[in-house]
């Protein structure tokens, strides 16, 4: 089924532009939500504010909306001042300029848009999206919409096109806010982890290998409890502490190793087997 698209844009570069339709390249959160409920009577409870300075319940006709300045000093805004403040929705995204793609940290990705081609922009859509695969670029731009203005990637993925919301310079904490301390590291520790992480390296990514292990625990215990059943609690396992580290390394070289060889020596063992039922067969 064709996805459905979230909104129309225009993607600006140069003298040329590309309608273009965005879809949501993401599902809401699969995660398990839970709600409060009134233990006495298991009714589910709603959410009220409540003003700490004389305890009166506040209905939303009540509220207005302050910016702190100061410690515990605000200055508040109508609701006509707030709008006045948002960005004009253009719709636009206005490439500014174009980079290696290997040169955006992804810790600077925040949501994530597939890019499709409106009515008449096929060509030019087709064109931008080869050329920057090509190149190994992906394009800086800016994006406003719904009141605010966004600072975006474009970049090209299996001959089409997506865009990542971006987090701005000031909203990313530095790497070395990080305390490391500086230790060196072994040419024999280097080539042991190395060969541990070739043992289990895969050719490509494939997330479809990994399920959401949580939810579906988290599921299972849900329709235990509404068939009646006793829910026990499985005790936590302690990792073992590591006390040396090319130990380890050899250990886990080893286990890797065994786990690995055990397919083969099933392999052997039912070749053997019909090795052997054949020559059975041949005698008799």
């Amino acid at each position: 089924m064709a996805a459905r698209s979230l909104n129309t844009a225009t993607i600006s570069f140069g003298l040329v532009t590309v309608p273009v339709r965005m879809y949501p390249a993401t599902r809401p959160s699969a995660g398990v939500s839970f709600h409060m409920l009134h233990a006495k009577d298991g009714v589910r409870l709603k959410q009220q504010y409540i003003c700490p300075e004389d305890g009166e319940i506040v209905s939303r006709d009540q509220m207005v909306k302050g910016y702190e300045y100061e410690k515990g000093r605000h200055v508040t805004f109508t609701k006509e001042e707030l709008k006045a403040l948002e960005q004009k929705a253009t719709h636009a995204v206005e490439i500014s300029e174009f980079v290696p793609l290997d040169k955006v940290d992804p810790v600077f990705f925040e949501k994530t848009y597939y890019v499709g081609p409106d009515k008449g922009g096929e060509k030019p859509y087709a064109l931008l999206a080869a050329a920057m695969t090509e190149l190994g670029y992906g394009a800086m731009a800016v994006y406003s919409a719904r009141g605010k203005s966004y600072l975006v990637l474009l970049r090209p993925t299996e001959g089409r096109l997506v865009m990542h919301q971006l987090y701005h310079a000031d909203e990313v904490r530095p790497a070395s806010e990080v305390p490391v301390d500086e230790r060196k590291v072994s040419a024999a520790e280097l080539k042991l982890a190395r060969q541990l992480m070739e043992q289990i390296a895969s050719p490509r990514f494939a997330p479809e290998k990994y399920d959401d292990e949580v939810r579906k625990r988290t599921l299972e215990v849900v329709e235990r409890k509404v068939q009646g059943e006793p829910i026990v609690a499985s005790k936590a396992t302690r990792p073992a502490k590591v006390v040396d580290l090319m130990e380890a390394l050899k250990a886990s070289l080893a286990e890797k190793g065994q786990a690995r060889r055990a397919p083969q020596r099933t392999a052997a063992r039912q070749s053997h087997r019909r090795a052997a039922a054949g020559r059975r067969k041949g005698v008799s």
